[in-house]
């Protein structure tokens, strides 16, 4: 007898390939594709699924869930979307393999976008950081190395270019990380300590790991060359030069006309061998740390030094105006996601612009004063996106999806809540901008591909049971930039290694989700 039957399913593989009729059986944590009439098939729970679409889990390239799903087992924001795996150590910016004294370092630093983790729970390595997810939390859970951990692990918070000692200990971490079970390694090179990085450093690392499988992973360089397509090139050229595959983060834009340039430069490099592809989320806008405004500089030395450094006046006045974003936009767009305290809740919802006029300040004084003020702790969201890049950039073969969901805050990017039943509802049904075969092949069969997941992503015999059933002509993200913690509509069931987590669209409070490992 079988677990669980999704009977008389529209099934969409995962491999773009176009629908067709089946029922999809469960046993224990794998499925069985049954055609025809399975009417005399036995089952502990049947579920009449004529009218949905029954595909593989999504995978979520692209999250910062790990510490806030820690805290929050039941991790509703994501599965509720149908997330059933999540790639965790994103923009290089997260926690493992790293020692004590520079785990608490990177936990304040990085508190406004990851979270805190649940009273007295400490790491050190990749391994003992991912058997805190094993059978503890809702959906499944892959990891990558972070550049951030590794180079502080290494020379500390530094503005320089390591010593060869110092990058052969970063190889030695990331290979151990690795042999953990990480997939590749992370950067985000906007925010120190990977700002200080060069080129030579990371194709280094890269080297490193290509012989067990890594990928390579960036927040790119924006600040690089003409700020538009140099920070991707830079990219690609690390994966010509170390032999990896190369994965872009959040690949955006916001100056209009740059996403047919965009497209190009993947096909430039892909056409001369280079193995790159990307994720982009579909919401026009992007969310990060407060701290993220300040000059590289300003960080050398951790967040200690960060924060005596702000109450000096002549550091403030030698930040002046470099607190203002690029491109020219303004931070009236700027609004605030997540205040750490309780005290300035407040301004969680309203712009940076509002904040300095109520406090009669400057700019630079008062990003300085709330930052010390919240220890750090301060994210905001920016309106600063471009649609029609979204949507050229979106319709390539080589995009996937990854929400870049930040869960701290009250006010986060509806990306958070909204990705995937976005492209579901809006691109694929309303707007017809994908096939919905295509749009799910985004979020199934490549994302496993890229990370080397052999046994998720599609459904054939035998593959574990990640599993999506949506009503095709209700799914609707109800997630918006005013009022974002809105769990979508149409995505009634959702199981996770064979385990029914969403029940008609309803949390059942079942954590069945594994730590994937590499190796």
């Amino acid at each position: 007898m079988l677990d669980l039957l999704l009977k008389d399913a529209r099934v969409v593989d995962g491999t773009g390939q176009t629908w067709f009729r089946a029922s999809i059986g469960v046993e224990r944590d794998q499925v069985t594709v049954i055609r025809g009439d399975a009417s005399s098939i036995q089952a502990s729970r049947i579920i009449d699924a004529s009218r949905y679409v029954v595909c593989p889990g999504f995978i979520d390239m692209h999250s910062h869930s790990e510490l806030m799903m820690l805290a929050d087992p039941r991790h509703e924001a994501k599965v509720r979307q149908g997330v059933t795996t999540e790639l965790l150590g994103l923009d290089g910016l997260s926690y493992a393999p790293t020692s004590p004294a520079k785990l608490e370092q990177l936990l304040t630093y990085l508190a406004a976008v990851n979270g805190t983790p649940p009273p007295g729970v400490r790491w050190g390595t990749v391994k003992e950081f991912l058997d805190l997810f094993d059978n503890r939390v809702a959906c499944n859970v892959a990891y990558m190395v972070p550049h951030a951990a590794i180079r502080v692990e290494a020379m500390g918070w530094e503005d320089r270019l390591p010593t060869q000692p110092e990058v052969d200990r970063m190889r030695e971490l990331a290979v151990q990380g690795m042999r953990d079970g990480a997939f590749g390694f992370t950067t985000g090179l906007t925010y120190p300590p990977g700002a200080y990085s060069d080129t030579n450093e990371l194709v280094s690392v890269c080297d490193a790991i290509k012989d067990l499988g890594g990928i390579y992973m960036t927040h790119a360089r924006y600040t690089l060359g003409d700020g538009l397509l140099d920070p991707f090139r830079e990219a690609v050229a690390i994966g010509r030069r170390a032999s990896v595959p190369v994965h872009i983060s959040h690949y955006h834009n916001p100056v209009d006309g740059m996403g047919q340039q965009m497209i190009d430069l993947v096909d430039e490099g892909r056409n001369e061998g280079i193995d790159v592809t990307f994720d982009q989320y579909p919401y026009a806008a992007a969310s990060t740390v407060l701290h993220s405004l300040l000059p590289y500089w300003v960080h050398a030395g951790g967040p200690s030094a960060l924060l005596q450094r702000l109450q000096d006046r002549n550091i403030r006045e030698q930040i002046g105006d470099s607190v203002n974003p690029m491109w020219g936009l303004s931070l009236d767009h700027y609004i605030f996601s997540h205040v750490g305290s309780d005290k300035n809740k407040e301004w969680e919802g309203r712009s940076l612009t509002d904040l300095a006029k109520a406090q009669s300040k400057t700019m630079v004084d008062t990003i300085c004063d709330f930052l010390i003020e919240e220890n750090l702790e301060v994210a905001f969201v920016a309106r600063t996106g471009n649609p029609d890049n979204i949507r050229t950039i979106a319709q390539h073969p080589a995009q996937m999806v990854g929400s870049d969901g930040i869960l701290t805050g009250e006010m986060p990017n509806p990306r958070t809540y909204g990705t995937f039943p976005y492209v579901l509802g809006q691109f694929v049904r309303e707007e017809g901008l994908l096939r919905m075969e295509d749009a799910i092949r985004k979020m199934t069969s490549m994302p496993a591909q890229r990370l080397g997941l052999k046994d998720r992503g599609i459904l054939r015999d035998g593959m574990k049971a990640d599993l999506v059933a949506f009503d095709p002509d209700r799914v609707e993200a109800k997630a918006t930039f005013e009022d974002p913690k809105q769990y979508p509509e149409g995505i009634d069931y959702v199981v996770v290694n064979g385990k029914l987590v969403v029940d008609n669209g309803v949390h059942t409070g079942a954590l069945p989700g594994r730590a994937l490992r590499s190796q």
